[in-house]
């Protein structure tokens, strides 16, 4: 019995070796992105407060063009779309006709008779702010400004539109955009982003807000008296870190804070009746992707009540529900979205929804729906791994689509995406696995592991983009493990701040514990696993292969190798002191302990490092050390910079080219291998630190 035994193991040994690793055949990537952006890409929705119609911004193949992208924004009634209209700013005889139209930003009127939105239309590249007339679809320009426009929202009596203006700014607002480079005597010129109005019956155009102070984001209160809105002193770009929550005179001006807070206050919003405001609080990250729990605090100011202590999700957004003390929100849970009522006295929470999905709506934020006044009706844009984004309409989480779906079908990119949970030190960690198209028996694949941007970020169940494009990777053959660490957003405020001074420890355990098990239980080549990622999943990246010789190629995209030298480099130190406790001049070892150029020397894998010319939040000299170092240690290495990208990538050309050069990176540097056992993957036990 024991030789049958012994016979049959050298049998199960020698299958297992000979496992088929051969190169795989794979579409076009080329065409696959053609595939994938000729999807209608919807950026925002809004439905008319009596719910009779919803208005949409998208983007298509055809707003693409000469290496820019535009959108277009349509109308269709709920009862019964038909085909949807075209609202533009754009005339039939316009002589700039050729050019590429950007529209958004859309605001109903409250009593339904218009639609403002923005558009570049008559002066490329410049927004203005316009209405369209809802009974006869007739357009009207109100502004004529000079900077940049954002976010309009009508006052409650319908008479007057405000809007955020950065007058003579020459680029959106926010560290992802590109940034123009720096020459003369630096820091002598802030341009404030401030609330101004626009009377609809007179066309004067008002600021409002101090000039001295950045304004972030508004709402108007019930009586259309005061702004309640997040906002600080200084550097845009920086302070909307630690930005306050303040009242602002509608007729004076006058400001007063209410709250200052150690948490990043986001989505101010006045209850019905304007004796509160309430907003989410958290740790840091970036504008529109703010998470946290949800609090209130009188209208006049006091101590905020947190409603939701002990919650497991992560709110991104919120409205008041009419004539309720009810929150309608917008959460990250358990890697997908949720959509929940809170309680603003009780804290009591209904789950009304969740799926493995990203809901959005409102285009200021990462997850949302825009709600009618009835409360009840909303609209809504759903995508996720395999869906590409869709309109939908009707009761929170019994919606119908807009817009009836082709019927034909549409081939399929990459496989089924998996939930998968796994134990990680004291923590249960979620991810997603996003396999082949095919799977065949007998054969193993390779893995690409994608790290999220942030931190307090997430990987949640999208349509690939021009930052998330890991999916595309599974198109090309490997399975892509998207983990969401310790530090990750949509598992509660503890879980997000777990990785607070361990920045690359807990988080690469929990990473690493979940490509154990991704080994043990897919057929996934243990010795053809490679990382990925943007921004901090850039830094995770870099990091990880300073720690562990397990990754066999890495790609780190618009990362940071150096934190203290990134402190003094970056356009948005803000956000550090939070992860940190301290800055790096007062406590520099705390930031070297988690830099990747402090263990360079460890690094043997083949490292691809790229980022944009003109990246202030991750600025190119980080990638520049690292590819440095590693050129000089003998370590395979590239660096690619593009021209006139910021930390997001607005070119298609060089998305395409960027996408390219990751797969061919993995394909170069993870080969086919005569066997597929390995070691099983090793977690570091802090050797480094």
């Amino acid at each position: 019995m024991n030789l049958r035994l012994a016979v049959l193991n050298l049998f199960l040994l020698w299958a297992a070796a000979n496992v088929h690793a051969e190169p795989i055949e794979r579409p076009s990537l080329k065409s696959t992105m053609q595939q994938v952006t000729g999807a209608t890409s919807y950026l925002e929705t809004a439905i008319s407060p009596n719910a009779r119609w919803v208005a949409w911004a998208q983007m298509t193949g055809a707003d693409r063009k000469e290496n820019a992208v535009g959108s277009s924004i349509y109308i269709a009634a709920v009862s019964s779309p038909g085909a949807p209209q075209r609202v533009t700013a754009r005339s039939s005889n316009d002589a700039v006709a050729s050019s590429v139209v950007r529209e958004k930003a859309l605001a109903w009127a409250p009593d339904n008779s218009a639609l403002a939105f923005l558009s570049d239309a008559e002066d490329p590249g410049q927004f203005q702010l316009y209405v369209m007339r809802a009974n006869d679809h007739a357009v009207r320009r109100l502004t004529r400004l000079k900077g940049f426009l954002a976010s309009p929202g009508w006052s409650p009596d319908g008479k007057t539109i405000a809007f955020l203006f950065t007058e003579n700014a020459t680029r959106a607002a926010g560290p992802l955009e590109a940034v123009a480079q720096e020459t003369g005597v630096i820091g002598q010129e802030i341009l404030e982003q401030r609330i101004a109005t626009v009377d609809l019956a007179t066309g004067v155009v008002t600021r409002v807000s101090p000039a001295d102070l950045y304004v972030y984001e508004y709402d108007w209160s019930p009586d259309g008296t005061t702004f309640a809105v997040t906002a600080a002193h200084g550097s845009g770009d920086n302070n909307w870190y630690v930005a306050e929550l303040e009242l602002i005179d509608r007729n004076t001006g006058a400001t007063r804070s209410i709250l200052k807070t150690d948490m990043q206050i986001a989505v101010p919003r006045w209850s019905t009746d304007g004796r509160q405001i309430a907003f989410v609080g958290g740790l840091m990250s970036d504008e529109s992707i703010a998470s946290g729990n949800l609090y209130v605090i009188a209208g006049a100011g006091g101590t905020p009540r947190n409603l939701t202590p002990d919650g497991t999700d992560s709110t991104f957004w919120f409205t008041w529900l009419p004539k309720s003390r009810d929150m309608l929100t917008a959460a990250a849970s358990d890697g997908g979205s949720a959509l929940t009522t809170v309680n603003s006295q009780s804290g009591r929470v209904h789950r009304l929804w969740q799926a493995a999905e990203t809901v959005t709506g409102p285009g200021d934020f990462a997850r949302g729906v825009s709600v009618a006044a009835d409360g009840r009706t909303t609209a809504v844009i759903r995508e996720s791994f395999n869906e590409s984004p869709t309109l939908w309409v009707g009761k929170a989480g019994a919606w119908r689509p807009l817009i009836p779906q082709p019927t034909a079908a549409v081939p399929a990119l990459w496989g089924r995406a998996e939930n998968l949970h796994w134990s990680s030190d004291e923590f249960s960690v979620q991810g997603w696995l996003v396999p082949p198209v095919k799977i065949e028996p007998g054969r193993v694949y390779p893995m690409v592991v994608w790290a999220h941007g942030g931190p307090a970020w997430l990987n949640a169940p999208a349509w690939p983009n021009h930052v998330d494009y890991a999916t595309l990777l599974a198109n090309q053959g490997y399975y892509v493990f998207m983990p969401n660490p310790r530090g990750s957003a949509g598992f509660g405020e503890t879980f997000k701040r777990a990785n607070i001074k361990d920045m690359g420890g807990g988080d690469l355990r929990d990473i690493l514990a979940g490509v154990r098990q991704v080994v043990a239980t897919h057929p996934v080549d243990d010795r053809r696993i490679g990382i990925t990622g943007w921004s901090y999943g850039g830094y995770m990246a870099m990091w990880s292969v300073t720690q562990t010789d397990h990754f066999r190629a890495a790609v780190g995209g618009a990362g940071c190798s150096d934190l203290l030298s990134y402190y003094g480099e970056n356009g948005i130190d803000e956000w550090l002191i939070p992860y940190f406790g301290a800055s790096v001049y007062d406590d520099p070892a705390v930031y070297e302990k988690s830099s990747p150029i402090a263990f360079i020397k460890h690094v043997h894998t083949p490292t691809l490092l790229i980022v944009g010319d003109s990246d202030v939040e991750s600025p190119p000299p980080q990638s520049y050390e690292y590819w440095h170092a590693l050129k000089t240690l003998g370590v395979k290495t590239e660096l690619v910079i593009y021209a006139h990208e910021g930390h997001e990538f607005s070119d298609p050309a060089h998305v395409l080219d960027r996408t390219r050069r990751i797969v061919s990176w993995f394909d170069e540097n993870m080969p086919p291998t005569p066997t597929s056992t390995a070691p099983s993957v090793s977690t570091p036990a802090s050797p480094s630190r």
